[in-house]
């Protein structure tokens, strides 16, 4: 691949050369997505159905002896505050 000079390229240039990049990165993308998808097809047929690649990472819950410390600890952090006279 041919080194580009990015100081020497104009603001359209520089425009369309990242569009041209998005581009070609979304086909990519949607390339390797369509094979991920054809083999968990593939694989499908050994055992459980196929599940969609998900569209984000679902976050993890806390598990309830993780929250039963954190609030002891929170319980603890609690004093009372003296008023000023």
């Amino acid at each position: 691949m041919a080194k580009i000079d990015l100081d020497s390229l104009g603001i359209e240039e520089l425009a369309a050369l990242r569009e041209s990049a998005t581009d070609k990165l979304m086909q990519k993308v949607a390339s390797r997505r369509a094979e991920l998808e054809a083999e968990l097809e593939k694989l499908s047929q050994y055992g459980k159905p196929a599940k969609k690649l998900p569209d984000a990472v679902p976050v993890a819950k806390a598990r309830k002896s993780d929250e039963k410390k954190n609030d002891e600890k929170s319980d603890e952090a609690k004093e009372p505050i003296a008023k000023a006279a």
